[in-house]
């Protein structure tokens, strides 16, 4: 019997939509393709989901990489992505209608410690009985190793359990652990059908 729903939270709960943010900070067209490879694609931001770099640090390797014009835009990029929040529609309802009918709610996300600062602004966060982000303990999913701490973490059974998140890989890891998962594709109404397939007391 399914107990627990833990999330992912980037595309699952809130966009993380780069060309979003390449809009809203005002990026050519011909310099998001260097950005993108630069910063998104470095090894320095899985550093900062491990938690072995800060947000400052990272930025000063990535100025030395991209031209000096874009260093300001490059900022608002890593420490206020975030400014406004954008929620994926009716997560926060899904989530408060499993909050209500008793489930554990739990999320693991991969985020830099910066995660502690917006958090509390995500709309449904209000219900989670806990989280684990990869910073915090320097493990990122896809590793194993990241959701057994979970479940050590928030006291769960992975069998009593399942993960919600947008990339395949972290889903077959959560299974691999134990814990069934799916994968998550901006349709709300397919994941209420397939929790209430694993027999989760929630509205299709």
């Amino acid at each position: 019997m399914i107990k627990n729903i833990v999330f992912d939270m980037g595309r699952v709960l809130i966009n993380f939509d780069q060309p979003t943010f390449f809009e809203r900070v005002g990026v050519a067209q011909e310099d998001r393709q260097l950005i993108f490879e630069e910063v998104y694609a470095s090894v320095e931001w899985v550093q900062l989901d491990r938690g072995l770099l800060d947000e400052e640090d990272a930025l000063e390797i990535w100025y030395k990489r991209v031209p000096e014009r874009l260093h300001d835009q490059l900022r608002v990029l890593v420490t206020a992505w975030e400014q406004p929040l954008m929620p994926v529609e009716g997560m926060a309802e899904l989530v408060r209608e499993l909050k209500e009918a008793g489930y554990g709610i739990f999320l693991i996300s991969n985020a830099s410690h910066r995660q502690h600062e917006y958090w509390p602004g995500i709309p449904g966060s209000e219900y989670f009985d806990d989280t684990l982000i990869s910073a915090d303990v320097h493990i990122n999913k896809p590793e194993p190793e990241i959701f057994k701490e979970a479940y050590r973490k928030f006291d769960i059974l992975p069998e009593e359990s399942v993960f919600i998140d947008d990339f395949p890989p972290n889903c077959e890891a959560s299974i691999l652990t134990g814990m069934d998962a799916f994968i998550f594709r901006m349709n709300v109404g397919a994941l209420r059908k397939w929790l209430q397939g694993k027999g989760v007391r929630v509205n299709a």
